[in-house]
């Protein structure tokens, strides 16, 4: 299972603070307002538009972060290609795309629209929950992976055997099997028998 670790040669952070605002939705998915980031986290959370991404290789193997140590949640943990928010406004589609980008440095060759799952998990570190109408994506990706250090600690691309070791011995974020699970069937569709999901 070869890793990539994030170099500091790929920061692209500007130092800004700006308050980033998420899409309060309601149990169907309508958006009812609007609400700032750390406070739709904080206990007992607000249901909050999301959306994952699970990118695979031609040989079929997932494409899994591993988060930066100094993320304010679940920093350190591993999960899928690649998760957040839309802005206002912007279609899950194109902010999965925008936020792949921004923390892998790739743009995949495939993204496809793999469903929606709907869950509340705290995190038991933080304090923090989610509470997420996830949107799914599935896709490709061909290049090499160049993470945003700022976003992403390391990298590695994983067969369904390597991700049960990792999970064995690792931690995992607290959303990444049930994202995982409710996006499976696509994932199956995807890579083909052969790749084993």
């Amino acid at each position: 299972m070869p890793t990539t670790p994030a170099t500091t040669a790929n920061s692209s952070s500007n130092g800004t603070t700006e308050e980033i605002l998420l899409e309060l939705v309601d149990e169907s998915g309508n958006t009812i307002g609007t609400a700032e980031k750390l406070s739709a986290h904080q206990a007992p959370g607000r249901l909050h538009r999301a959306f994952s991404v699970f990118l695979f290789d031609p040989s079929g193997k997932l494409l899994l972060q591993r988060r930066a140590l100094g993320k304010y949640h679940s920093p350190g943990v591993w999960s899928n290609t690649c998760c957040g928010h839309p802005y206002p406004g912007e279609s899950p589609f194109a902010a999965a795309a925008r936020r792949t980008h921004e923390e892998l440095g790739i743009s995949p060759s495939l993204l496809a629209e793999a469903g929606t799952v709907r869950y509340n998990h705290p995190d038991p570190e933080s304090g923090l929950v989610e509470q997420e109408y996830n949107h799914l994506f599935v896709g490709l990706v061909q290049a090499p992976v160049k993470p945003d250090p700022e976003e992403v600690y390391e990298t590695a691309f994983v067969s369904p055997q390597e991700l049960t070791a990792l999970r064995d011995r690792a931690t995992f974020s607290a959303w990444f099997m049930t994202v995982m699970d409710a996006a499976r069937p696509a994932v199956r569709e995807l890579t083909g028998p052969a790749a084993g999901w």
